[in-house]
């Protein structure tokens, strides 16, 4: 190939790209504590539905995750030893699945005995309207619907520190800055 063919090629590549770059819907800002939580309604493993709008009032810690993901399976027992510890009216913790396959989820879900609700987010839609790509991520939202926190990677979610930071959004204190 010649010098100015190969010139020629990767000036014509670069006008591709450039004017890819200029046409495209530039990339959200991410989420951020105060701003609301993307609203959504997602199917749940065992049948129904769960929708943000329908947890209004209550604080949810909302767990995005997939069975493939080690350091998400990790962090499941202690996510429910939380959720066993917090239950009830104020408090909901979701875990949304991003696998493609529902018998995937519920041989995980058997195999390390978790009984709280698990949606399905299998086209990641809802993954991706929070801007989640990294597995486990975590949310936690205040009852009227805004992100207190934002959690990438594993946590012992059964940790004083993260329990402790839940009771005091639950009684109505501890709104601001969450533990890292």
């Amino acid at each position: 190939m010649s010098r100015r063919l190969a010139l020629g090629l990767a000036a014509a590549v670069a006008a591709v790209v450039l004017a890819a770059l200029l046409v495209s819907e530039p990339s959200p800002d991410p989420i951020r504590a105060g701003e609301p939580a993307p609203v959504f309604a997602l199917p749940l493993l065992d049948g129904g539905t769960v929708e943000l709008a329908s947890l209004r009032g209550r604080i949810v810690l909302l767990n995005f995750w997939a069975t493939w993901c080690k350091p998400c399976e990790n962090e499941m027992p202690a996510m429910q030893r939380l959720h066993t510890a917090l239950a009830g009216p104020d408090f909901e913790l979701v875990a949304v699945s991003v696998d493609a396959s529902r018998d995937d989820v519920v041989k995980f879900r058997d195999r390390l005995g978790l009984t709280f609700p698990i949606a399905r987010d299998p086209d990641k839609g809802v993954a991706e309207a929070y801007q989640s790509y990294r597995y486990p991520e975590s949310y936690l939202i205040g009852r009227d619907g805004t992100i207190l926190s934002r959690y990438i990677g594993p946590r012992d979610w059964d940790a004083d520190l993260y329990v402790d930071r839940i009771r005091r959004v639950l009684e109505g204190a501890g709104a601001g800055a969450a533990p890292k």
